[in-house]
């Protein structure tokens, strides 16, 4: 799979991560279910100094956050706690791997998970149907369909447009 598919595999996978993920992002609670004081005190104990230090930093960022983002993150923490196991888990692999990616990768998988909640719910369900169409048909269809997508990303603006209207005359004599 290219960079580019792992990509937009992984932005379709950040609209479930990027809202429960976010937990786990410096400034932000601990993921865990929380302790009872005698236990979090002697975790705490365990840690080391550079470890005590962080965590105290992590506390100021998040006091230093407005009531509505920590309220917006305590109900995130919590969906990401209601969920099952292996959906769990599945969240956290791809969060770990999100933040893997270089910061121009993030960067451009964010850029276009921003473009994908800004289309309309219908145009959404048309690119999930295809792009699960695409997940089951065979290599060879799967490698001509990766083939046509390269060569439309290398046109210009004008090719394009000349490519959709020969496309739309095909269409219409087909009729």
């Amino acid at each position: 799979m290219t960079l580019r598919a792992c990509l937009a595999a992984l932005a379709v996978a950040a609209a479930t991560l990027a809202p429960c993920a976010r937990a786990s992002e410096p400034g932000a609670p601990p993921a865990a279910a929380p302790a009872a004081p005698s236990d979090a005190r002697e975790r705490f104990e365990r840690l080391s100094p550079e470890q005590k230090q962080e965590l105290r930093e992590r506390y100021q960022r998040w006091k230093a956050l407005p009531e509505e983002d920590r309220a917006r993150l305590r109900e995130r923490l919590e969906q990401l706690r209601a969920l099952p196991p292996e959906r769990r888990a599945q969240v956290e692999q791809n969060w770990k791997a999100f933040q893997q990616l270089s910061p121009a990768e993030r960067q451009e998988v964010l850029r276009r998970f921003a473009r994908w909640r800004e289309l309309p719910p219908e145009r959404r369900a048309q690119l999930r149907a295809a792009f699960r169409e695409l997940l089951q048909a065979g290599p060879r269809e799967r490698e001509r369909y990766l083939d046509n997508l390269r060569r439309w990303r290398e046109m210009s603006p004008a090719e394009r447009d000349t490519a959709r209207d020969r496309w739309r005359e095909r269409r219409e004599r087909r009729r």
